[in-house]
């Protein structure tokens, strides 16, 4: 059985309620966006989306969603399914879909695991995340979505060649992350220089935390990785 409790989201975080009127259009536009876990995933998960793409990508705790939304308006024909078990923030995200009528952009709203173990192998030409939750405290670390478990899940799911993207401004956390995907087999460290880890990849929107930690003195550090 596949183990669900390390580097779990811990399932969907309510914040303060939806109006009546805002929860009715956002339960409607989730139906139409959010794979449905329950039935067996499809072998080209292209599939997913209203259009066609030629790629996905995974973005693993949007937050706001300034980077998934950007991406997405910005590379049209690429797929994008961004996790956020934050209502309040999956909500605002699934409202600019919704109106914005993007069809390359599929959300789901709960465990990024439950995902990941529901995703055909080697379907995603890359993965982002950005800015997580760094568990500061020693005794939480065990709390930290990277993990050799979740290497593997990342591994099974992504295509050979394909990059994983990390970030963050918590020096313990990137310290953390370099470390856990050097020791993985799966993952080789792309960066040939300091400033490949020290500049975000380009084009960056950035991210509403990012934009907070520079404003607070913190720096943040893009690691990428790529799928051997």
């Amino acid at each position: 059985m596949t183990d669900h409790t390390k580097g779990s989201f811990f399932g969907r975080r309510v914040g303060k309620p939806l109006r009546k009127g805002r929860q009715e259009q956002f339960d409607a536009a989730l139906q139409r966006l959010q794979p449905d876990l329950s039935v067996p995933a499809p072998e080209d998960v292209t599939t997913l989306f209203a259009r066609p793409v030629s790629a996905v990508w995974l973005e693993v705790g949007f937050g706001g969603g300034e980077h998934l939304l950007h991406e997405a308006r910005r590379l049209p024909d690429v797929g994008f399914i961004g996790v956020e078990p934050f209502v309040s923030s999956l909500a605002k995200a699934v409202a600019e879909v919704d109106s914005e009528g993007l069809e390359n952009v599929r959300v789901y709203g709960d465990d990024a695991i439950k995902l990941l173990d529901w995703l055909p192998p080697a379907c995603l030409d890359g993965v982002y995340q950005l800015y997580p939750d760094p568990w500061p405290k020693r005794r939480h670390w065990k709390r930290r979505f990277i993990n050799p478990v979740n290497l593997d899940r990342y591994a099974r799911v992504l295509k050979p060649g394909a990059l994983l993207r990390f970030a963050s401004d918590i020096d313990t956390y990137v310290d953390w992350t370099l470390r856990h995907l050097r020791d993985h087999p799966a993952f080789e460290w792309t960066a040939e220089r300091a400033d490949d880890w020290r500049r975000p990849w380009a084009p960056w929107s950035g991210t509403r935390y990012e934009r907070k930690a520079v404003r607070e003195g913190r720096v943040g550090r893009y690691l990428e990785f790529r799928r051997l």
